[in-house]
């Protein structure tokens, strides 16, 4: 029973198939982690097509949650990248709502966590990081790899920073990816731990195990809204070395 109980924290990860499709022998089968995606991109576009459908001067909770969301990334951009960063708006708002949609539903229960694999993110990160990168080759041109090499920096140790500057660079991805990842995937295993403990416990033992998952799953969302912060205003950092090679 205990054994049944405390299955694997790591098994609410699992990919599932629910549809099997193949496309020139490619397997391109419909999962879990395809349907929550698609559910969230249905959330995000409601969500915002609703908030602005009645564009009230006195705007009500809905409009309100979305114009607080567009300030705030908007505020982001301002403080990182300047007036000229304005106009990228479009593509760090889409994906500041659609990572922060990710983490949220995935807080649901029996729902699945799609922003915990680093498959998603890293593919969510490399995107930003060419598109970044494009830009600001376009912007610069081969001045762009000025980069690389800090102002100031004496000749002997020229060849030494451009390693370390380009390495730092081509790991921006990866980072981003990691951290958004771990952090999600790290408060659902603890989460799942305290159920499973909650369970044994009980109506006894099992309350203070029930009463630090309740705080758990508070902080979890916190975590989620934090996280998409986190994972935008980078971006946005990446997006003002672009834009300004700083």
């Amino acid at each position: 029973m205990i054994e049944k109980i405390m299955h694997s924290p790591l098994e609410q990860f699992k990919i599932q198939e629910l549809f099997h499709l193949e496309l020139f022998g490619i397997d391109i089968s419909f999962n879990n982690s395809a349907l929550l995606m698609l559910i969230t991109l249905i959330t995000c576009v409601l969500f915002l097509s609703l908030s602005i459908r009645k564009k009230a001067l006195i705007p009500g909770r809905l409009q309100t949650s979305a114009e607080m969301l567009y300030e705030l990334v908007d505020g982001i951009i301002e403080g990182t990248t300047g007036s000229e960063g304005k106009k990228y708006m479009p593509i760090i708002f889409t994906t500041f709502i659609f990572v922060l949609f990710c983490n949220l539903l995935g807080m649901i229960p029996y729902s699945f966590t799609i922003t915990s694999h680093i498959i998603v993110t890293f593919a969510i990160a490399a995107g930003i990081f060419i598109a970044i990168t494009i830009l600001g080759f376009v912007r610069h041109g081969f001045h762009y790899f000025s980069l690389f090499l800090p102002e100031g920096t004496p000749s002997l140790l020229a060849p030494l920073m451009i390693l370390i500057e380009l390495f730092s660079y081509l790991s921006r991805p990866v980072s981003l990816a990691v951290r958004l990842a771990a952090n999600m995937t790290a408060g659902h295993i603890v989460m799942k731990l305290l159920a499973s403990f909650t369970i044994m416990g009980g109506l006894t033992l099992g309350i203070f195990p029930f009463a630090f998952l309740t705080i758990m799953q508070g902080f979890e969302i916190f975590v989620a809204v934090l996280q998409a912060y986190i994972f935008t205003i980078l971006s946005c950092v990446y997006l003002n070395d672009a834009i300004n090679l700083h």
